[in-house]
Parts: structure tokens; sequence; C-alpha cells
């Protein structure tokens, strides 16, 4: 019966994102869960303490915030109706978990001035997104890093909850936001989250190594005579990328659009020599990320009819 609830929260998010007005007067639970990992940031990880302390309480706080995630969601469920009642209430209360919608205008508001040729319009949106240094982007910089947001975001926003949620019903997906969050907020290798990010990180790797393939192998099933490729780069160049799960998606994504993803970037400044994901192949264009959006959709499609089936079965 989740596999109905699922189609419910994403045919949702499809239509409606998470209105504005929404947002402004409650927030989004991402939001509450951002606000809970920054006061334990600021709580708990002292510069003063020793890096093995900070790293078992950087521990001790991920696991608080998945559990006490998992914990309220659990109640939450335990409460609902049975039946395909209880499948549209779940459906909809983990409407604002997944990222059909939004990922997708996140990702065109970069389009639309990368293919009127506004450069600066389309640097200020991809630096919504990514984290990497805006303005040290030119034409293909801007329209790759949307590309590959777009293809980590399908894995971590919207595969990996629904995977879970399959798995876990309710309780799965908002254990599973609770690590990504984490993960985004504290789990990277600056001094100040290396030890206290560390279990976070660790823990959110490992959350994503199934949905990250899955996500790979959407693409793929979705790129029509580009298939063959999409597969063979995928295989080939996914584990080139500094992530373990990111190449996944991305690589499949190069391959289905036949273009190169990753490669050196600027992150604070400094230049880092990432590898090139389908190397042999030419920058992307304004007209592939539009093309990207488009198999994107496709890839949604998919998901919602194969889980729609599921649920019939």
């Amino acid at each position: 019966m989740f596999a109905g609830a699922m189609v419910v929260g994403l045919a949702v998010e499809a239509v409606l994102g998470w209105p504005d007005a929404l947002h402004a007067r409650i927030g989004h639970p991402v939001t509450w869960l951002g606000k809970l990992i920054g006061w334990s940031d600021q709580k708990f990880n002292r510069d003063t303490d020793a890096h093995l302390l900070r790293r078992l309480r950087g521990t001790g706080v991920a696991l608080a915030v998945a559990g006490l995630a998992y914990g309220l969601a659990a109640l939450v469920a335990w409460a609902l109706p049975e039946g395909w009642p209880g499948a549209v209430l779940t459906g909809l209360i983990a409407w604002p978990l997944l990222a059909t919608r939004s990922l997708h205008d996140h990702v065109a508001a970069v389009a639309r001035p990368l293919a009127a040729a506004d450069l600066p319009g389309a640097r200020r949106a991809v630096a919504m997104i990514v984290g990497r240094d805006p303005d040290r982007l030119d034409q293909a910089g801007v329209a790759r890093a949307a590309l590959e947001s777009l293809a980590e975001s399908t894995s971590d926003g919207i595969v990996a909850p629904v995977f879970w949620g399959l798995l876990l019903g309710l309780p799965g997906i908002a254990a599973y936001k609770a690590i990504n969050t984490l993960d985004s907020m504290i789990g990277h290798l600056s001094p100040r989250h290396a030890a206290f990010g560390w279990a976070a990180a660790r823990i959110d790797d490992v959350a994503n190594l199934i949905p990250a393939r899955l996500s790979g192998l959407l693409f793929v099933a979705v790129s029509g005579h580009d298939a063959a490729r999409a597969l063979r780069v995928m295989w080939a160049d996914a584990s080139h990328h500094r992530s373990p799960n990111a190449g996944w998606p991305e690589a499949a994504l190069a391959g289905a659009l036949n273009i190169r993803l990753s490669g050196p970037r600027v992150y604070d400044g400094q230049m880092t020599a990432e590898p090139w994901v389908n190397a042999a192949a030419p920058d992307p264009t304004p007209a592939d990320l539009t093309r990207g959006l488009a198999l994107y959709r496709r890839a949604m499609t998919a998901l919602i009819l194969a889980l729609a089936l599921l649920a019939v079965i």
C-alpha cells in the first residue's frame, strides 16, 4: 500500500511543489530539521574539544536526529487509518519530503536565462543549487553544474526517499531526510566539521548506496536510443567521481546526453582537480540542459507509473 502513498506524494509535489505562501507561514520540514541540526552543531561541536570527542558527539547527534525523525513519523503512521484512506494521507504527509517539482523548477530557473544568453542571470540561479563559485563559471560550467545537481538530486531528493519509504514506510522517509540534511549541513571536510560531521557523511553514504545506482538505471531506462551509451558510461565512469554515490546518476546522465560532467571546479576560491565523467564527450550547451530536463521528466513519469503498477499488484 505504501507504493500508492508514494504515487500520491510524488503527484502532488509534481503539481504543486511547496507553495511559497505555505513556506512563508510554516516553513518546510527540511528547515525544521536544519534548525535542530544547527542548534546541535553550536551546542556540541566545540573547537576546543579533542578530535575523537568531536567525532563521538557528532555521531551521537546524527543518530539522535535521525532517530527522532523516525520516531515522530512512526507515531504519525501509527495514528493513520488502514487501507487506501491511510495511503492517501500518508502520501500527503510525505509530499514535502519529495522534490519532484521543486528540483525541476530550480534547474529550469538556470536553463531559461542560459538559453537567452543571460550568463549573469544563469549564474545567480545556479548559485541557489550548487556550492561552487558561480562567478568563475562560463556557459558550459553553468550548464554542467545544473546538470550535475539535477542528476544527484534526482537520487537523494526523490529516488532515495521513495526507496526508504517502500522499505520502512513514512518513518523511513523521515529518517532518510534527516540523514541527508545532516550530511548537507555538517557532513563535509571543513576544519569545523571534519570530525563532528564524520558520522553524518558516512551514514549518508550508506543510505544512498542503493538509491544512487537505481537512479542511474532509471536515467538509462528512459534514454531511448541512447540507453546503451548511458549504461556504458555509467558502468565505466561512475567510480571516477569524488562521491561513492553521485557518480552513478551523473555518469548515466552524461552518457544519455553525450556530454562530459564533473571535472575541475572552484570551491571557496580553491581549484579542485576532479576527474571528468565521460571525458571524451563535448561540454554541455544550453540545449543540453533543456534536454536533461526533458530526460528528468521522463524519468519521473516512469517512476510514478512503476509505483502505480506496484500499488495495483
